[in-house]
């Protein structure tokens, strides 16, 4: 399969009139409060203009949104009233997202999308189903209960987005994805956009696309994050680990902060933790109703919270402005989350401040999301909290027995040797974990 790539050393666009869009769209765009098209429009809105398949890849806050929207606007039909346009995204939070700006930019327009997510009325969603829609935004779960009802009909679908295209693919999402896609014409436009796009998320995106163009703004030697976030890390004992958030918080007073947890029972414990402390803070993750999420997600943007605490699974569908700090409590197991999390922070030009509580024995875990935004953290500390040197690790060459093999006790190798404090810590690790939080949205 063939590939068109594109490059930063293109010409800079003119502003959105130079991308050949009509003058409602342009109207929209200025309503909206759009000047410029970022990078990410600039290189993307004419190939998808012109009917290409697309492969986005671009840091997360810098307007991919809006690149995919503009297209899809640009070539409804405003007459028919059956879904033209699909969009699938991995969380509820992304879906309502993409909506509201759907709804701005569809400005004068006799246009109308429809989220799909689980979590609310599948009654109420079958209804605006059937008074007509150009564009569905959906979680790929409840879109194929609705399916299973026959509730919706794909067969007018003429262009397919998977925002987060790394997530969509992933094996939690992918048979649904699939079966979705079977759903929908072949001779469709499909465009995949994503912050992170390895090369094996990258290799197996090919197989959905036709002659793509290769929107590649994050080359691979490239700082996968936006070089106007400060990043640093903080090395901390595990007993005084929520001693050092909440100093940290002190500390830089932020206007508005996210704090990442691993686990939706870490990050229960987290805010209750902060609101003991007299922070407004409060918890955001999978186990909440979508009602729920959809209450403190407003009180975050209305200012009435400080601080939310969250976990991954609804981590890339926060979209608020004025998100001053984002803060990993716990590191994420998968660099690449890393990457989605800080993004919450310095969105389209803004400035931000990301901090990672780093254990001991993560110090691997770090090195991994430095190789994978190819960009170290600067160290950092708070006073009143003790720190200490970040561990430095050296590879060392494997020892290879007969048959190649490495050397262990049962080759006549050395047995490795532990203390007792670290295996005692070993032990309580396994005896606490919980599973990340995981599932479809």
């Amino acid at each position: 399969m063939q590939e068109t790539t594109t490059s930063m050393e293109s010409p800079a666009s003119e502003g959105f009139a130079r991308l050949g869009l009509s003058p409602i769209t342009l109207a929209a765009l200025e309503r909206a409060g759009f000047r410029e098209p970022s990078p990410i429009q600039d290189h993307l809105i004419v190939p998808a203009l012109a009917g290409r398949d697309c492969l986005g890849n671009a840091p997360t806050g810098t307007g991919k949104t809006a690149a995919f929207l503009v297209p899809i606007l640009e070539q409804l039909d405003e007459r028919e009233r059956r879904p033209q346009a699909l969009i699938l995204a991995p969380t509820r939070e992304l879906v309502i997202q993409i909506c509201q700006e759907f709804e701005k930019l569809a400005f004068r327009r006799r246009a109308w999308a429809v989220a799909v997510v689980g979590g609310e009325s599948i009654f109420r969603q079958q209804k605006l189903l059937g008074a007509g829609c150009q564009l569905v935004v959906a979680t790929p779960g409840r879109l194929m209960d609705l399916m299973a009802r026959q509730a919706i009909r794909l067969d007018k679908v003429r262009t397919v987005v998977l925002d987060e295209a790394d997530q969509m693919l992933d094996i939690g999402f992918r048979p649904a994805v699939e079966t979705i896609l079977k759903s929908v014409p072949e001779t469709r436009q499909t465009l995949l956009l994503s912050a992170t796009m390895p090369a094996g998320v990258r290799e197996m995106a090919q197989t959905y696309l036709r002659d793509p163009v290769d929107v590649r703004l994050i080359a691979d030697n490239e700082d996968a994050t936006i070089p106007a976030i400060r990043q640093s890390y903080l090395m901390v004992a595990p007993e005084r680990k929520f001693e050092l958030l909440v100093k940290l918080l002190q500390r830089e007073q932020p206007k508005r902060a996210i704090v990442f947890c691993r686990t939706k029972r870490g990050a229960d414990r987290v805010g209750d933790l902060l609101r003991s402390e007299g922070l407004r803070a409060e918890t955001m993750h999978g186990d909440l109703s979508q009602s729920q999420r959809n209450r403190v997600l407003l009180a975050f943007r209305a200012g009435r919270l400080t601080t939310l605490v969250a976990t991954d699974v609804v981590g890339r569908g926060i979209d608020v402005r004025g998100v001053s700090h984002v803060v990993n409590f716990d590191l994420p197991e998968d660099p690449t989350h890393y990457v989605h999390r800080i993004g919450r922070t310095g969105r389209m030009g803004s400035d931000g401040v990301a901090f990672s509580l780093v254990l001991a024995d993560q110090a691997k875990m770090l090195d991994q999301i430095e190789r994978c935004i190819t960009r170290e953290l600067e160290s950092d500390s708070v006073d009143g909290v003790p720190t200490f040197d970040r561990p430095r690790f050296r590879p060392e060459p494997r020892q290879q027995g007969k048959r190649g093999f490495r050397r262990g006790p049962a080759r006549g190798g050395r047995p490795p040797q532990r203390s007792s404090a670290a295996s005692f810590q070993g032990v309580r690790r396994r005896r606490d974990r919980e599973p990340q939080e995981t599932g479809r949205p």
